[in-house]
C-alpha cells in the first residue's frame, strides 16, 4: 500500500498550502485529464487518468510511495472517497476538501440550500432523480454523460420547473445558464455539470423561516405529525366524487393499510387513480414520493390541489377517467386504483408497477381483481377492513361501541421476482 494517500478536492482555485505540499511530494497522481494538465504534477510522478475509481484504487494499493488523488470540489460528498474507503482496498486516506460543486452552484444562484434535495444520476438513476424533482421544489442534480440536463428535462416533460445549469464550475470555461425546463432540451450541454431544479406549487408554500434539518423543506403551513390523518383534515372529505355510486373519501384506517402496501418512498412515482379529493395521494406525497393523481371530476381535482398545497407537497392532478388517460403518464413504481373498475385495474397492471393496490366495491369485483393481479404475474393478497369507533357511553359510564362502519375491501399485489 502507498505510504501516504491524500485526496485533494479542487474547485479551480489555488491549492491550499497542505494540498500543494502533498502534490509536490507525490510519486503517483490520479485525476481527470484537465486536472493533471492544470496542476503542478511532479514530472517524475506516475500519472493515472481517473476512469474507473476501483481500478485506480487497486493500482494505488499496489504503489509504494506518496499517492495523490485529485477530485472535484468535496470528494467526500458523492465523490471518490466512498469507493476508495471500501474495505477491499485497505486504503487510509487524508482528505483535503474544497467547496463542493453543489455549494458552488447554489452560491452562483444566490440561493440558500439547507432545504434542498441532492441527488446523483450515476448508476442509472436518472428516472429516480427526475421523480425527486417532481416531488420537491429545490433539487441539485449531479449529472453524468448521457444523463444530463436535456435528458432530465425530457423526463420532466409537462412539469414546469426552472433549471440552473452550471457547467465547468471553477474553471475558466465556467458557464451558468437559467432556462425553463421546456427549453433545456434545445441546447447541448458540457459534462460535468450540476443542475439546480427549482419550482413547483410547494415552493410558494415554503416560508423564509430558518430550518433545522438539512434536506427537508422548512416552514410548511399546516404541517402535522403523523399520517393516515382524519378525513376532516382534507378539503372535500366525505363528499361523493365523480360518477354516481363512486365512493366517499377513504377512512383513515383504510388509507393506513393502502399506504403500507404501496410502500411509497423518495425516488418513487406513485399513481393514484380515481383519487377523489386526494387524501391518499397527498399522504403518499408526504412520504417523499412523486405522485400523479388521476380523477374524473374537475371539482375533485380542484380540491385535490387545495389539499396538496395545504400540506406543502407536489401532486400532479390529471383530469380524466378510464384506461385511455393512463397512456401518457410516466412509469409508476407503485399504483393504487381507488375507483374505476376492472378495465382500469388491468390498464394499470399492464404498466408493471412494483406494488399495486385496488379497492373493489363488492366481493364479486374483488374476485375479478384478484384474478387480474394473479394473471399479471403478481403475488396477490387482500383483506376486508371494518372499524367500529369507541364513543362516550354517557356521564360516568365510560366508553361504548359506536355503529360499525361499512367494510372496505383492499387487494394488493407485489411483482414476483
Amino acid at each position: 500500500m502507498a505510504d501516504r494517500i491524500t485526496v485533494i478536492g479542487w474547485d479551480g482555485t489555488p491549492l491550499t498550502e497542505a494540498a500543494g505540499a502533498a502534490l509536490a511530494a507525490a510519486t503517483l497522481v490520479a485525476g481527470a485529464p484537465y486536472q493533471l494538465n492544470a496542476l503542478p504534477v511532479p514530472e517524475a510522478a506516475e500519472r493515472i487518468t481517473l476512469g474507473s475509481i476501483r481500478e485506480a484504487a487497486r493500482r494505488i494499493a499496489q504503489h509504494r510511495g506518496a499517492a495523490v488523488v485529485v477530485a472535484e470540489g468535496d470528494p467526500g460528498f458523492f465523490g471518490v472517497v466512498r469507493t476508495l474507503r471500501r474495505p477491499e482496498f485497505g486504503l487510509e486516506l487524508e482528505v483535503l476538501p474544497a467547496v463542493s460543486s453543489v455549494a458552488t452552484a447554489f452560491a452562483r444562484a444566490g440561493m440558500p440550500w439547507e432545504d434542498a434535495q441532492v441527488v446523483s444520476v450515476h448508476g442509472g438513476r436518472l428516472r429516480r432523480a427526475a421523480n425527486i424533482c417532481r416531488a420537491h421544489p429545490k433539487v441539485a442534480v449531479l449529472t453524468a454523460p448521457g444523463a444530463g440536463p436535456a435528458e432530465l428535462a425530457l423526463m420532466l416533460r409537462g412539469v414546469h420547473r426552472t433549471f440552473v445549469v452550471c457547467e465547468a464550475l471553477g474553471t475558466p470555461d465556467e458557464d451558468v445558464t437559467v432556462l425553463t425546463s421546456d427549453r433545456i432540451a434545445d441546447h447541448v450541454w458540457r459534462d460535468p455539470n450540476v443542475v439546480l431544479v427549482i419550482g413547483g406549487a410547494a415552493q410558494s408554500a415554503v416560508t423564509e423561516a430558518a430550518g433545522w434539518l438539512a434536506g427537508r423543506p422548512v416552514g410548511y403551513p399546516g404541517a402535522e405529525r403523523g399520517w393516515a390523518l382524519p378525513g376532516d383534515a382534507y378539503a372535500g372529505a366525505g363528499r361523493v366524487e365523480g360518477a354516481p355510486g363512486a365512493p366517499e373519501s377513504l377512512p383513515a384506517h383504510v388509507r393506513a393499510l393502502v399506504l403500507a402496501r404501496l410502500g411509497a418512498r423518495p425516488g418513487d412515482l406513485v399513481w393514484s387513480v380515481g383519487a377523489g379529493s386526494g387524501a391518499l395521494a397527498v399522504e403518499a406525497a408526504r412520504f417523499g414520493a412523486a405522485v400523479v393523481a388521476v380523477e374524473g371530476s374537475r371539482s375533485a381535482c380542484a380540491r385535490l390541489t387545495v389539499n396538496a398545497r395545504r400540506y406543502g407537497v407536489e401532486v400532479e392532478a390529471v383530469y380524466g377517467s378510464g384506461p385511455e388517460v393512463l397512456g401518457g403518464l410516466p412509469e409508476p413504481d407503485a399504483a393504487v386504483v381507488e375507483s374505476g373498475g376492472l378495465d382500469v385495474v388491468r390498464a394499470v397492471l399492464a404498466r408493471r408497477p412494483e406494488r399495486f393496490v385496488a379497492l373493489p366495491r363488492t366481493l364479486a369485483e374483488a374476485e375479478e381483481v384478484r384474478r387480474a393481479i394473479d394473471g399479471a404475474g403478481y403475488r396477490a393478497d387482500g383483506a376486508l377492513l371494518q372499524a367500529t369507533p369507541l364513543l362516550p357511553a354517557g356521564e360516568g359510564d365510560g366508553l361504548a361501541l359506536g355503529a360499525a362502519g361499512t367494510g372496505a375491501l383492499v387487494l394488493w399485489g407485489e411483482q414476483i421476482v
